[in-house]
């Protein structure tokens, strides 16, 4: 890759690295589904006009089912998991699940779309989700009355990924060959819809402070918005192999935002499984082994 396309590689890391603090910050106010709503609905706002510029608002009625699909597994449905795990699993053990997207995508590409798996891929697979197995199990415990939040964050940081690996293929499988901008666009506008009448049934009966609504609008604008603009601009440039390596760096910026802004410690089993799950992500694919 070209020294630019690397710079705006570690800017995407470094924004949705970002996305964990965001929703650290604004969660405790809005509640996991309400910031999930505002979050996509500020976003649309945001897209819809840049796709209007572009002449391809059609694009959104005419393959409305598939961004329907897209926007509830890509948007919806892990938004506000990630959100809920925010309530009480920190922002770098988040995103440190969050880099298994990876794994899942190849685990539904299998079985979904048929796709090969070689063994060095399945090695890779079955790593990584031991590594995430290993950074949930001292959140596990199986004592009466115990506090079971950081298990369950954990498991629905899982279940946004699983979402998220779905997703992808459902993309490929529903929307080739529509353009990236009006798939980000439409997909956000579907979740937007998808999570409307939650967000207005869960509204919070204090309004969220500046401070909260300054973390959506940054979800919003930097973690969504542009985030998009960038992931598609670069798929674009440099192929969806070196895109994805994105995912090797969102938890080193998710942990150092973490440290700064919300005095997150970094533990021994963060370190240690974070390397297992990107051990395994390198492994499934194919990275290790790959001619230049």
């Amino acid at each position: 890759m070209k020294a630019f396309d690397i710079g705006e590689l570690v800017l995407l890391a470094a924004l949705w690295g970002a996305s964990f603090l965001f929703m650290r910050l604004g969660v405790h106010e809005f509640g996991p589904i309400v910031l999930a709503a505002v979050r996509v609905g500020l976003a649309s706002v945001m897209l819809i006009p840049l796709l209007a510029s572009r002449g391809q608002l059609a694009d959104l009625r005419t393959h409305w089912k598939g961004l329907l699909i897209v926007g509830a597994l890509n948007s919806a449905i892990p938004f506000a998991l990630f959100s809920f795990a925010a309530l009480s699993i920190t922002a770098g053990l988040s995103s440190i699940v969050n880099a298994t997207t990876p794994l899942w995508t190849a685990v539904v590409a299998f079985v979904w779309l048929r796709q090969g798996l070689t063994p060095l891929r399945v090695l890779g697979l079955v790593i990584g989700f031991a590594g995430v197995a290993f950074l949930a199990w001292d959140k596990a415990s199986f004592k009466p009355g115990a506090d079971h939040s950081g298990l369950l964050a954990v498991l629905a940081c899982a279940a946004a990924t699983f979402c998220y690996g779905v997703a992808a293929n459902a993309t490929r499988r529903f929307l080739a060959g529509v353009s990236p901008l009006a798939v980000a666009t439409g997909s956000q506008f579907a979740a937007a819809l998808l999570l409307a009448l939650p967000a207005a049934w869960l509204w919070p009966a204090a309004m969220p402070g500046g401070g909260a609504w300054g973390a959506a609008f940054g979800l919003a604008a930097l973690c969504t918005a542009l985030a998009y603009i960038l992931y598609f601009r670069l798929m674009s440039r440099v192929g969806p192999t070196n895109a994805v390596s994105v995912t090797f760096l969102i938890p080193l910026f998710a942990i150092l935002w973490g440290m700064l802004f919300l005095d997150e410690a970094i533990t021994a089993r963060m370190v240690v499984g974070g390397a297992i799950v990107l051990v395994g992500i390198a492994l499934a694919l194919g990275l290790v082994g790959r001619k230049a």
